[in-house]
């Protein structure tokens, strides 16, 4: 066996460190990076602009609500816990419901106080308490806040009742 004749080492471009298929890689990365960092300066310039919502959240006062050709005044809720002189009507009761309150006076007709209102709960009964013996039933009522009051000084001379709408 003979060896084959010496070659000569071709020339060659010189070999070029970090391309290649980690180029690829590499874009992307930078694409992410540049992304995340708009993304972040978006964020910043909406908490900057803000909403009413991030006012408040800084403590600021939001400004007036605009008065448009629909807008009513919002209406405040309130808790107004009602004793009803028919106890076993409260136990038909749920929370969500709807009722109307009628006081039932001697000398009157009977007037509805509180129309519509929403049952937010109904207390259970203890009938050691004696809950059962003054002939009535807790219920509390989310009404606004005038309604409560007329329904405190009626309910504190006058049965009430109730009907479910």
């Amino acid at each position: 066996m003979t060896c084959p004749p010496p070659r000569a080492v071709p020339e060659f471009a010189p070999l070029r460190v970090g391309r290649g298929p980690g180029r690829l890689r590499r874009a992307v990365r930078r694409r992410r990076r540049a992304a995340g960092v708009g993304l972040a300066v978006a964020a910043a310039a909406a908490l900057a602009a803000g909403g009413t919502e991030a006012k408040a959240q800084r403590g600021e006062t939001p400004p007036p609500p605009r008065p448009g050709p629909r807008s009513a005044p919002a209406v405040r809720l309130v808790s107004a816990p009602v004793r009803i002189a028919d106890a076993a009507a409260v136990r038909l009761l749920r929370p969500g419901d709807r009722v109307d309150v009628v006081a039932a006076e001697r000398d009157k007709p009977p007037r509805v106080v509180a129309a519509g209102a929403r049952v937010a709960e109904v207390p259970a009964q203890d009938e050691e308490a004696g809950e059962a013996v003054d002939g009535g039933a807790l219920v509390v009522l989310s009404v606004p806040r005038d309604t409560a009051r007329q329904l405190v000084g009626v309910g504190a001379v006058t049965p009430l009742a109730v009907t479910l709408c």
